[in-house]
Order: structure tokens, then sequence, then C-alpha cells
């Protein structure tokens, strides 16, 4: 195997990242510098000097949020189609962290300066709910919530092709995939366990509208699944077909979200209107459906 595919399949590490590396002249083999295209061999020792990470300061900015419940411990927000969820490299503004510490002042600092507060997050194009944690009492508990399941998560989509059957369940493993590092794929190398259930609500011509909840929360699992089956999320840029709904992104949205409050321990439940392009799409699709 090349040197770089061999450092991007060991560390789990992006082309560009591991480029960078080499560029930078942090990789050595048995203490000589080399190049991407040199092929490994048996006996080799490899050394990869990483770069001390920078603390990158995220900004509070004022913005507008969707805030469905909120107290001493928790925020619970409707994300709009369109909103990063966290800063990274590159893009370290107008994210939802950004607009939550401005609000919140305070989050909680297990996940780090870039992630602070950040339990669980969705897709930039997908809209609905998600929890932060205003402390680390609070993080700690949710975290605990999506390993023994207790806190869920209820999507729907629009994905293309109608179903035969009514339920279903997608049981198949993902991880990164190994032709494109930006995507995720059903793969038995590198994996992780993964399962979404899913149930019709109504087929169209064309597509279907569906509820979908997650067993687990893996890296765009609705995505992955739903294309491995052959029902892609309509919109979806990264996994859908070319020709889709132009919808500006997949129409996915995280409509119900189930949990236990860190503090109290009540059972809570909170519910988020469809995003409305979404809604959109699914008046258009009921009406030539009933047209027809």
């Amino acid at each position: 195997m090349r040197l770089d595919k061999y450092i991007c399949k060991v560390l789990d590490l992006s082309r560009t990242r591991t480029a960078s590396l080499l560029e930078e002249d942090r990789v050595k083999l048995s203490d000589r510098s080399v190049k991407a295209s040199r092929k490994m061999q048996e006996g080799d020792i490899l050394e990869i000097h990483m770069p001390p990470a920078q603390s990158l300061e995220v900004l509070p900015e004022k913005m507008d949020l969707d805030i469905v419940y909120e107290d001493e411990d928790i925020i619970v927000i409707n994300k709009p189609k369109g909103m990063v969820v966290h800063p990274a490299p590159g893009h370290m503004e107008h994210t939802l962290v950004n607009g939550l510490l401005y609000h919140c002042q305070d989050l909680s600092g297990i996940n780090g300066v870039k992630r602070p507060g950040i339990v669980h997050r969705i897709d930039k194009d997908t809209s609905g709910l998600l929890v932060v944690a205003k402390n680390d009492m609070a993080h700690e508990s949710l975290a605990a919530q999506l390993q023994d399941k207790s806190l869920r998560r209820i999507y729907r989509a629009i994905v293309h092709h109608p179903f035969s059957h009514t339920i279903g369940t997608v049981d198949a493993p993902i991880g990164r995939d190994e032709k494109d590092r930006q995507k995720m794929a059903v793969t038995a190398k590198n994996s992780k366990p993964a399962v979404t259930h899913f149930t019709v609500l109504e087929n169209f011509k064309d597509y279907a509208y569906i509820e979908c909840s997650l067993e687990t929360g893996r890296t765009h699992q609705i995505r992955v699944h739903m294309a491995y089956i052959q029902h892609p999320v309509a919109g979806d840029p990264k996994y859908g077909p070319r020709k889709t709904i132009e919808a500006g992104g997949q129409l996915l949205h995280a409509m119900q979200l189930e949990l236990i409050h860190p503090r109290t321990k009540e059972k809570m439940h909170f519910e988020a209107p469809l995003d409305p392009t979404f809604a959109k799409v699914l008046a258009e699709l009921e009406k030539e459906a009933a047209n027809a």
C-alpha cells in the first residue's frame, strides 16, 4: 500500500491532512524523509510527528435561536436547515455554538473548545431538534442516555421510490468510505454497529414520506442507511442521485426528542414542526397525488 493511503487508513486521517503532514516533512520512514507514493514494506519503521493542537477561540455571536425549552441545565434548540452545529478550522463563525455562547455565556466543557455543550449533532442541512448541555453534570447524564438509548430521536424524511412494505429495520455497520474520505458507507472494515428503524407514512409516485428512529448515532446514519436500501433521502447531494428534488440539501428533519432531565429525572418530550422547505415539498407531493 502507498504510504499516504496507509496513514489515512491507520490513523483515520483525511487525504488533505495526510498530505499536509508529508509536505511539512513530519513523516519519517526509518528516520528518513519520504514521498507519499512510496510503497510500505514489512519491517518499515514509520514515525509521524503530529503538530500540537491549536486552541481556536470560538467567539460569541448574536443570532436568533429557535429555543424550544431552556432551564439551568439544558437548552433544546430547533436548528434551521443550513446552520452548522459547531465550528471547525476554516469555519469558525455563524455556527450554532457561536449563537449559544452569546445566549448562555457558559456551556459544558466536556467536548472541548470547539464543541462546548454539544452532546449530539445533526448535519448542516438537516433541520430539527437537538439538546445542549449547559454544565458538565447535564452533559454526562445526556451522554449516558445516548449510550443506554433512553435519549430517543425521531426523524422525518422524504426518500426516493415508494415502499412495498410499511415498516422496516436497517441493521448494517457504518464506517468511513474507503474511496471517498468525506463520506460514510455500510462496510465491514473499521466500522461500528448502526441500526435504523423506519415506518412508511405515505407513498407517492416516485417518493415516500417516512419516519425514522435511531438505535445508534453514527455520522450520516439515516442518509447512509436509506441509500444502502435503494431509498436515498431526496435532495441529498452526497448520497442521493443526481436527479432529485432541489431543496438546498437533504429533506431530513429531527422532529421529536425524548430525554430524562439530568437533575429532576423527569421524562421530557419535545416536538418541532417541519422545516418550511420540507413542508412545502411534502404539500406539493400530496397535492400531486390527490390530482393523479
